[in-house]
């Protein structure tokens, strides 16, 4: 039989873990592959010292990996729809429009808004940032922006329409875990986002405003360059219109991925009848390679298909392992469970809740689990303290969902650095509303700000009628 680790034991394990994936990646720049199978190693070598049977260990393996598989799958179709959005003229046209429209003075802060904007109508970060993400960065880049400050814009704003949708699963899990009506949670949100956005965009004003960017004559060089090369017309915005559709009437993502895929193939073989099967495979498994003659516009349009999600795919297949291990073996639970008995305010109640979150978004990676592990862990010190259960929804979504895409070896930050191009540590500094939402709710939690207390039996009853999740 195995033997219960005691909380120093089980925090050792996850610091020491957490050093070897952390250094190897920041400190070294390897691959996160190498530090992930060598904590598993470490991690399964433990195991067996602690009496664990290989059944238990293969179990925590396959339970940590089945969390992932349906945003595998999304990752996998998300490849190939860049690579037939770009084929098809969706992005290119986006690019083309968007430089007639937008004003470069004002460039970064646009692109958060409009993530933001697209982000709140569609309830998915994954979706903004690998359409609209890519071709506003492609835009940014044009002009002379830092690719990472642009990244950074389009991170903000993506999550930030993450967070505050009806329509995405992080928020509505966050609702579900803590009990509580999923309006009233995306209400009581405005507490930390409002000045999160605020601050936000001063900031990206600020940095946009100091960067040099290309002047008229540049910016008109590569609207030719788009439009001779790609067919840029209005009707692109068909494929962008079947998205929407379909997130509005709550369309699952893999079906609404299918359509649009449909959809862009479609366009493309109205476009160029002569296209043969052979070349649409070819654009979907390995994606579209530009042939403009502009190196700029080739290097930024040469991407998509399937094979480009396969290094973000292994990477989420190991660190879900990691984190399964570790749920598997009570570890999380053993560091956990102590911390939410020995909180005596509420101040400190939310700082280690956020940290809780945080913590397991770096050691698992998975942001489904940085709502729940944290939710269920800290639930009674949260009734205990008199506090309603939309103060523990608030900081679950600020400190969980929302940190995910910070994190180089999460789901989220491994898809958006592959998506963009752009590695996580680099757009990390400039993701401002990202690192803004757990230090606002953790400022709130000591203030007081917005914190609601338990009022009666209908609270009571919300805290005892938690949704199984």
């Amino acid at each position: 039989m195995e033997k219960q680790q005691s909380f120093k034991e089980a925090a050792g394990i996850l610091l020491l873990l957490l050093v070897i994936i952390g250094v190897s990646v920041i400190q070294f720049g390897v691959a996160p592959q190498t530090p992930l199978i060598i904590a598993i190693g470490l991690l399964i070598l433990w195991g067996k010292f602690r009496k664990h049977s290989w059944d238990s260990i293969h179990k925590g393996i396959q339970e940590g990996i089945s969390t992932g598989l349906v945003p595998m799958i999304i990752f996998i179709l998300i490849g190939a729809l860049i690579g037939v959005w770009i084929a098809a003229g969706v992005i290119p046209s986006m690019m083309v429009f968007g430089f007639k429209i937008l004003n470069p003075g004002i460039f970064v802060p646009s692109v958060f808004i409009i993530c933001a904007i697209v982000g709140t109508s569609i309830g998915s970060a994954f979706t903004t940032v690998s359409t609209v993400g890519i071709a506003l960065l492609g835009m940014g880049t044009s002009m002379g922006f830092s690719p990472a400050l642009v990244a950074g814009a389009i991170v903000s704003g993506a999550v930030f329409g993450d967070k505050m949708s009806p329509l995405s699963d992080s928020t509505n899990l966050s609702a579900a875990v803590s009990g509580v009506d999923l309006f009233r949670h995306v209400k009581n949100l405005m507490w930390t986002t409002v000045p999160a956005l605020l601050i936000s965009l001063v900031l990206f004003f600020i940095l946009g405003s100091g960067q040099t960017h290309a002047d008229t004559a540049d910016i008109t060089k590569l609207i030719e360059v788009l439009t001779t090369n790609f067919s840029v017309n209005i009707f692109a915005i068909i494929p962008i219109l079947v998205m929407f559709i379909c997130s509005w009437r709550k369309v699952p993502a893999i079906p609404t991925l299918l359509l649009s895929i449909i959809v862009a193939v479609v366009m493309m073989v109205i476009e160029n009848p002569a296209i043969d099967f052979t070349t649409i495979s070819g654009i979907m498994q390995d994606g579209f390679i530009s042939k403009t003659g502009d190196a700029s516009i080739d290097a930024l349009l040469s991407r998509g298909g399937v094979q480009s999600m396969m290094w973000s795919i292994s990477l989420i297949i190991l660190a879900l392992a990691l984190g399964g291990l570790l749920v598997e073996f009570k570890i999380i639970d053993s560091v956990m469970a102590p911390i939410s008995k020995s909180l005596n305010s509420t101040g400190k109640l939310i700082l280690a809740t956020a940290l809780s979150c945080i913590g397991v978004n770096l050691l698992v990676g998975e942001q489904y689990l940085s709502i729940i592990l944290p939710g269920k862990a800290f639930k009674k010190s949260f009734h205990e303290a008199g506090l309603h259960p939309l103060a523990m929804s608030r900081v679950l979504e600020d400190s969980g969902a929302v940190v995910n895409s910070l994190v180089p070896w999460s789901v989220s930050g491994v898809f958006i650095a592959g998506a963009l191009g752009i590695q996580t540590v680099d757009y990390l500094p400039f993701a401002f509303f990202c690192l803004l939402c757990p230090v606002i709710t953790v400022f709130c939690g000591f203030t007081g700000i917005g914190i609601q207390k338990q009022t009666g039996s209908v609270e009571e009853k919300e805290l005892e009628e938690v949704p199984s999740v």
